[in-house]
Protein backbone atom coordinates (compact mmCIF):
# COMPACT_ATOMS: atom_id res chain seq x y z
CA UNK A 1 0.00 0.00 0.00
CA UNK A 2 1.29 3.42 -0.92
CA UNK A 3 0.60 6.30 1.45
CA UNK A 4 0.80 8.79 -1.38
CA UNK A 5 -2.25 7.17 -3.01
CA UNK A 6 -4.45 8.70 -0.32
CA UNK A 7 -5.74 12.31 -0.38
CA UNK A 8 -2.92 14.60 0.71
CA UNK A 9 -5.25 17.07 2.50
CA UNK A 10 -3.05 19.97 1.56
CA UNK A 11 0.37 18.83 0.47
CA UNK A 12 1.91 15.35 0.71
CA UNK A 13 4.56 16.04 3.35
CA UNK A 14 5.70 12.42 3.14
CA UNK A 15 5.24 9.56 0.69
CA UNK A 16 5.55 5.93 1.70
CA UNK A 17 6.89 3.86 -1.18
CA UNK A 18 7.27 0.56 0.65
CA UNK A 19 11.03 0.34 0.36
CA UNK A 20 11.64 4.02 1.08
CA UNK A 21 10.16 7.11 2.69
CA UNK A 22 10.17 10.36 0.74
CA UNK A 23 10.02 13.61 2.68
CA UNK A 24 9.62 17.15 1.38
CA UNK A 25 12.87 18.90 2.25
CA UNK A 26 11.33 21.81 4.13
CA UNK A 27 14.66 23.55 4.62
CA UNK A 28 14.52 24.87 1.06
CA UNK A 29 10.88 25.88 0.70
CA UNK A 30 9.62 28.03 -0.93
CA UNK A 31 12.60 28.49 -3.25
CA UNK A 32 12.83 24.82 -4.12
CA UNK A 33 10.30 21.98 -3.83
CA UNK A 34 11.96 18.57 -3.65
CA UNK A 35 11.65 15.26 -1.85
CA UNK A 36 14.54 13.43 -0.23
CA UNK A 37 14.54 9.66 0.18
CA UNK A 38 15.22 7.77 3.41
CA UNK A 39 15.77 4.03 3.51
CA UNK A 40 16.53 3.30 7.19
CA UNK A 41 16.01 4.59 10.72
CA UNK A 42 19.27 6.54 10.83
CA UNK A 43 18.44 8.49 7.69
CA UNK A 44 14.97 9.34 9.02
CA UNK A 45 16.49 10.43 12.36
CA UNK A 46 18.94 12.68 10.56
CA UNK A 47 16.07 14.18 8.54
CA UNK A 48 14.18 14.91 11.75
CA UNK A 49 17.23 16.40 13.46
CA UNK A 50 18.08 18.61 10.48
CA UNK A 51 14.43 19.77 10.15
CA UNK A 52 13.94 18.28 6.72
CA UNK A 53 10.66 17.23 8.34
CA UNK A 54 9.31 19.13 11.34
CA UNK A 55 6.08 19.62 13.23
CA UNK A 56 5.16 17.21 16.02
CA UNK A 57 2.63 15.00 14.18
CA UNK A 58 4.80 14.79 11.06
CA UNK A 59 7.82 13.86 13.17
CA UNK A 60 5.81 11.07 14.78
CA UNK A 61 4.66 9.68 11.43
CA UNK A 62 8.15 9.90 9.96
CA UNK A 63 9.61 8.05 12.96
CA UNK A 64 7.03 5.28 12.59
CA UNK A 65 7.98 4.84 8.94
CA UNK A 66 11.65 4.93 9.99
CA UNK A 67 11.06 1.89 12.18
CA UNK A 68 9.21 0.14 9.36
CA UNK A 69 12.18 0.79 7.08
CA UNK A 70 14.63 -0.51 9.66
CA UNK A 71 12.58 -3.67 10.17
CA UNK A 72 12.51 -4.29 6.41
CA UNK A 73 16.27 -3.71 6.23
CA UNK A 74 16.90 -6.23 9.02
CA UNK A 75 14.28 -8.77 7.91
CA UNK A 76 16.78 -11.12 6.27
CA UNK A 77 19.06 -11.35 9.30
CA UNK A 78 18.99 -13.71 12.28
CA UNK A 79 16.43 -13.14 15.01
CA UNK A 80 19.11 -11.81 17.35
CA UNK A 81 20.44 -9.38 14.74
CA UNK A 82 16.89 -8.34 13.84
CA UNK A 83 16.03 -7.52 17.44
CA UNK A 84 19.30 -5.66 17.95
CA UNK A 85 18.72 -3.68 14.76
CA UNK A 86 15.26 -2.63 15.87
CA UNK A 87 16.52 -1.54 19.29
CA UNK A 88 19.16 0.61 17.61
CA UNK A 89 16.49 2.08 15.38
CA UNK A 90 14.31 3.01 18.35
CA UNK A 91 17.34 4.54 20.07
CA UNK A 92 18.54 6.69 17.17
CA UNK A 93 15.03 7.95 16.37
CA UNK A 94 14.25 8.66 20.01
CA UNK A 95 17.35 10.84 20.26
CA UNK A 96 16.55 12.93 17.17
CA UNK A 97 14.60 15.76 18.88
CA UNK A 98 13.56 16.08 22.54
CA UNK A 99 10.44 18.26 22.76
CA UNK A 100 7.82 16.87 20.36
CA UNK A 101 6.01 14.17 22.34
CA UNK A 102 4.43 12.72 19.17
CA UNK A 103 7.86 11.29 18.33
CA UNK A 104 7.90 9.17 21.47
CA UNK A 105 4.18 8.39 21.22
CA UNK A 106 4.62 6.99 17.70
CA UNK A 107 7.71 5.00 18.66
CA UNK A 108 5.79 3.47 21.57
CA UNK A 109 2.99 2.42 19.19
CA UNK A 110 5.60 0.78 16.97
CA UNK A 111 7.25 -0.94 19.92
CA UNK A 112 3.89 -2.30 21.06
CA UNK A 113 3.32 -3.73 17.58
CA UNK A 114 6.76 -5.35 17.65
CA UNK A 115 6.21 -6.83 21.11
CA UNK A 116 2.82 -8.22 20.13
CA UNK A 117 4.31 -9.99 17.10
CA UNK A 118 7.43 -11.46 18.73
CA UNK A 119 6.27 -15.01 17.94
CA UNK A 120 6.40 -14.24 14.20
CA UNK A 121 9.42 -14.45 11.92
CA UNK A 122 11.29 -11.20 11.07
CA UNK A 123 9.78 -10.76 7.56
CA UNK A 124 6.28 -11.01 8.98
CA UNK A 125 7.12 -8.61 11.82
CA UNK A 126 8.52 -6.16 9.27
CA UNK A 127 5.26 -6.34 7.31
CA UNK A 128 3.21 -5.75 10.46
CA UNK A 129 5.33 -2.74 11.40
CA UNK A 130 4.81 -1.27 7.93
CA UNK A 131 1.07 -1.75 8.33
CA UNK A 132 1.15 -0.05 11.75
CA UNK A 133 3.13 2.92 10.39
CA UNK A 134 0.61 3.36 7.58
CA UNK A 135 -2.25 3.13 10.06
CA UNK A 136 -0.68 5.89 12.18
CA UNK A 137 -0.23 8.02 9.05
CA UNK A 138 -3.87 7.68 7.98
CA UNK A 139 -5.08 8.15 11.56
CA UNK A 140 -3.19 11.43 11.76
CA UNK A 141 -4.98 12.75 8.68
CA UNK A 142 -8.35 11.72 10.15
CA UNK A 143 -7.43 13.36 13.46
CA UNK A 144 -6.45 16.61 11.76
CA UNK A 145 -9.70 16.68 9.81
CA UNK A 146 -11.59 16.27 13.10
CA UNK A 147 -9.54 19.07 14.70
CA UNK A 148 -10.35 21.24 11.70
CA UNK A 149 -14.07 20.60 11.98
CA UNK A 150 -14.09 21.33 15.71
CA UNK A 151 -12.05 24.50 15.40
CA UNK A 152 -13.90 25.87 12.38
CA UNK A 153 -16.90 26.50 14.61
CA UNK A 154 -14.82 29.14 16.41
CA UNK A 155 -14.14 31.09 13.20
CA UNK A 156 -16.56 33.83 12.25
CA UNK A 157 -17.19 35.30 8.82
CA UNK A 158 -14.49 37.85 8.00
CA UNK A 159 -12.10 36.87 10.80
CA UNK A 160 -8.41 37.68 10.61
CA UNK A 161 -6.63 34.76 12.26
CA UNK A 162 -3.03 35.09 13.40
CA UNK A 163 -0.85 32.00 13.51
CA UNK A 164 2.74 31.35 14.51
CA UNK A 165 5.24 28.91 13.03
CA UNK A 166 3.73 26.25 10.75
CA UNK A 167 1.01 23.94 12.00
CA UNK A 168 -0.28 23.02 8.58
CA UNK A 169 -0.14 20.07 6.23
CA UNK A 170 3.65 20.36 6.23
CA UNK A 171 3.70 19.74 9.99
CA UNK A 172 1.42 16.69 9.87
CA UNK A 173 0.46 13.79 7.64
CA UNK A 174 -2.03 16.15 6.01
CA UNK A 175 -4.52 19.02 6.51
CA UNK A 176 -2.78 20.40 9.60
CA UNK A 177 -3.81 21.40 13.12
CA UNK A 178 -3.92 25.21 13.41
CA UNK A 179 -3.99 25.61 9.64
CA UNK A 180 -6.37 22.66 9.49
CA UNK A 181 -8.88 24.81 11.40
CA UNK A 182 -8.39 27.56 8.82
CA UNK A 183 -8.73 25.11 5.90
CA UNK A 184 -11.90 23.64 7.35
CA UNK A 185 -13.43 27.09 7.95
CA UNK A 186 -12.61 28.02 4.36
CA UNK A 187 -14.16 24.78 3.13
CA UNK A 188 -17.35 25.68 5.01
CA UNK A 189 -17.55 28.83 2.91
CA UNK A 190 -16.36 31.31 5.54
CA UNK A 191 -14.35 34.29 4.33
CA UNK A 192 -11.25 34.80 6.42
CA UNK A 193 -7.65 35.81 6.13
CA UNK A 194 -4.48 34.61 7.81
CA UNK A 195 -1.83 36.74 9.45
CA UNK A 196 1.36 34.68 9.41
CA UNK A 197 4.13 35.65 11.80
CA UNK A 198 7.48 35.03 10.12
CA UNK A 199 8.67 32.98 13.14
CA UNK A 200 12.29 33.78 13.75
CA UNK A 201 14.82 32.30 13.64
CA UNK A 202 13.93 29.42 11.27
CA UNK A 203 11.20 31.38 9.45
CA UNK A 204 8.60 28.62 9.36
CA UNK A 205 5.82 31.17 9.09
CA UNK A 206 7.42 33.09 6.23
CA UNK A 207 8.67 30.07 4.33
CA UNK A 208 6.07 27.40 5.05
CA UNK A 209 2.77 28.80 6.34
CA UNK A 210 2.73 31.61 3.78
CA UNK A 211 3.60 29.08 1.05
CA UNK A 212 0.79 26.72 2.04
CA UNK A 213 -1.78 29.51 2.10
CA UNK A 214 -0.66 30.89 -1.26
CA UNK A 215 -0.90 27.40 -2.78
CA UNK A 216 -4.54 27.19 -1.71
CA UNK A 217 -5.51 30.80 -2.46
CA UNK A 218 -6.31 31.52 1.18
CA UNK A 219 -5.64 35.25 1.77
CA UNK A 220 -2.48 35.61 3.87
CA UNK A 221 -0.49 38.57 5.14
CA UNK A 222 3.08 38.04 6.32
CA UNK A 223 4.43 40.11 9.20
CA UNK A 224 7.60 40.09 11.26
CA UNK A 225 7.18 38.72 14.76
CA UNK A 226 7.63 42.09 16.43
CA UNK A 227 4.66 43.55 14.50
CA UNK A 228 2.12 41.25 16.17
CA UNK A 229 1.30 43.53 19.12
CA UNK A 230 0.90 46.54 16.85
CA UNK A 231 -1.69 44.73 14.71
CA UNK A 232 -3.55 43.59 17.81
CA UNK A 233 -3.63 47.16 19.11
CA UNK A 234 -5.09 48.29 15.78
CA UNK A 235 -7.89 45.74 16.03
CA UNK A 236 -6.68 43.78 13.00
CA UNK A 237 -6.47 40.40 14.79
CA UNK A 238 -9.65 38.56 15.78
CA UNK A 239 -8.31 35.13 16.77
CA UNK A 240 -4.91 33.53 17.36
CA UNK A 241 -4.50 29.80 16.69
CA UNK A 242 -1.21 27.95 17.16
CA UNK A 243 -0.15 24.32 17.31
CA UNK A 244 1.77 22.53 20.05
CA UNK A 245 4.67 20.11 20.29
CA UNK A 246 3.84 18.93 23.80
CA UNK A 247 1.04 19.78 26.23
CA UNK A 248 1.37 19.03 29.94
CA UNK A 249 -1.41 17.39 31.95
CA UNK A 250 -2.53 20.79 33.29
CA UNK A 251 -2.78 22.36 29.80
CA UNK A 252 0.53 24.25 29.69
CA UNK A 253 1.60 24.11 26.05
CA UNK A 254 5.06 24.00 24.48
CA UNK A 255 5.05 25.55 21.03
CA UNK A 256 7.48 27.43 18.80
CA UNK A 257 9.39 30.16 20.57
CA UNK A 258 7.35 33.36 20.59
CA UNK A 259 4.01 31.70 21.30
CA UNK A 260 4.09 32.71 24.97
CA UNK A 261 4.58 36.38 24.07
CA UNK A 262 1.62 36.20 21.70
CA UNK A 263 -0.55 34.71 24.44
CA UNK A 264 0.38 37.52 26.83
CA UNK A 265 -0.41 40.14 24.17
CA UNK A 266 -3.66 38.37 23.33
CA UNK A 267 -4.77 38.46 26.98
CA UNK A 268 -4.10 42.21 27.20
CA UNK A 269 -6.02 42.87 23.97
CA UNK A 270 -8.83 40.42 24.85
CA UNK A 271 -8.21 38.29 21.79
CA UNK A 272 -8.95 34.52 22.02
CA UNK A 273 -5.78 32.42 21.98
CA UNK A 274 -6.35 28.81 20.92
CA UNK A 275 -4.04 25.80 20.77
CA UNK A 276 -4.88 23.15 18.15
CA UNK A 277 -3.27 19.76 18.70
CA UNK A 278 -4.09 16.04 18.71
CA UNK A 279 -4.45 14.07 21.93
CA UNK A 280 -1.13 12.42 21.05
CA UNK A 281 0.54 15.78 21.80
CA UNK A 282 -0.74 15.69 25.39
CA UNK A 283 1.74 14.17 27.83
CA UNK A 284 -0.15 13.16 30.94
CA UNK A 285 3.12 12.04 32.53
CA UNK A 286 4.21 15.68 32.83
CA UNK A 287 2.16 17.59 35.39
CA UNK A 288 2.99 21.10 34.19
CA UNK A 289 4.98 22.96 31.59
CA UNK A 290 8.10 23.35 33.72
CA UNK A 291 8.72 19.63 33.23
CA UNK A 292 8.90 19.87 29.43
CA UNK A 293 12.40 19.67 27.96
CA UNK A 294 13.07 22.67 25.71
CA UNK A 295 15.34 21.99 22.77
CA UNK A 296 18.26 24.40 22.34
CA UNK A 297 19.29 24.72 18.69
CA UNK A 298 22.44 25.91 16.95
CA UNK A 299 23.60 29.50 17.34
CA UNK A 300 24.02 29.73 13.57
CA UNK A 301 20.22 29.88 13.16
CA UNK A 302 20.24 33.22 15.00
CA UNK A 303 23.46 34.77 13.72
CA UNK A 304 22.51 34.42 10.05
CA UNK A 305 20.60 32.43 7.48
CA UNK A 306 22.09 30.15 4.87
CA UNK A 307 25.47 31.54 3.88
CA UNK A 308 24.63 35.06 5.06
CA UNK A 309 25.86 36.12 8.50
CA UNK A 310 24.66 39.35 10.10
CA UNK A 311 25.86 38.99 13.71
CA UNK A 312 29.46 39.62 14.80
CA UNK A 313 31.80 36.75 15.54
CA UNK A 314 32.08 36.07 19.26
CA UNK A 315 28.56 37.14 20.26
CA UNK A 316 26.80 34.90 22.79
CA UNK A 317 23.57 33.32 21.54
CA UNK A 318 20.58 31.62 23.11
CA UNK A 319 18.32 29.73 20.72
CA UNK A 320 15.53 27.82 22.50
CA UNK A 321 13.27 26.27 19.89
CA UNK A 322 10.14 26.40 22.07
CA UNK A 323 8.57 28.23 24.98
CA UNK A 324 5.77 27.37 27.40
CA UNK A 325 2.38 29.06 27.34
CA UNK A 326 0.65 28.62 30.73
CA UNK A 327 -2.80 27.06 30.56
CA UNK A 328 -4.25 30.19 32.17
CA UNK A 329 -3.50 32.13 28.98
CA UNK A 330 -5.10 29.56 26.66
CA UNK A 331 -8.73 30.31 25.71
CA UNK A 332 -9.32 26.81 24.42
CA UNK A 333 -7.67 23.58 23.39
CA UNK A 334 -8.85 22.24 20.02
CA UNK A 335 -8.46 18.47 19.67
CA UNK A 336 -10.13 15.68 17.73
CA UNK A 337 -12.50 15.37 20.70
CA UNK A 338 -13.73 18.95 20.27
CA UNK A 339 -12.95 22.29 21.91
CA UNK A 340 -12.04 22.38 25.60
CA UNK A 341 -12.40 25.95 26.85
CA UNK A 342 -10.00 27.17 29.54
CA UNK A 343 -8.24 23.79 29.84
CA UNK A 344 -7.48 22.39 33.28
CA UNK A 345 -5.99 19.17 34.58
CA UNK A 346 -9.49 17.77 35.14
CA UNK A 347 -10.90 18.74 31.74
CA UNK A 348 -7.84 17.39 29.92
CA UNK A 349 -8.01 14.09 31.81
CA UNK A 350 -11.65 13.88 30.75
CA UNK A 351 -10.63 13.94 27.09
CA UNK A 352 -8.99 10.55 27.54
CA UNK A 353 -12.06 9.06 29.22
CA UNK A 354 -14.64 10.17 26.69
Amino acid sequence: MNASSEPACGVATMRWLGGALELIDQRYLPQRFAYIRCSNALEVAEAIRAMVVRGAPAIGCAAAFGMALEAARQAGTSRVAFDEGLEKGFSVLGASRPTAVNLFWALQRMRECWQASRSEEPPRIAALLAERALALYHADIATNLAIGRAGAALIEEGDSVMTHCNAGALATAGHGTALGVIRSARDQGKRLRVIANETRPFLQGARLTAWEMVQENIPVTLITDNMAGHLMFQGKVHKIIVGADRIAANGDAANKIGSYALAVLARYHRIPFYVAAPLSSIDLAIAEGSGIVIEERAASEVTGYGELRWAPEGVAVENPAFDITPAGLISGLITEKGVTLKPTTASIAGLFRS
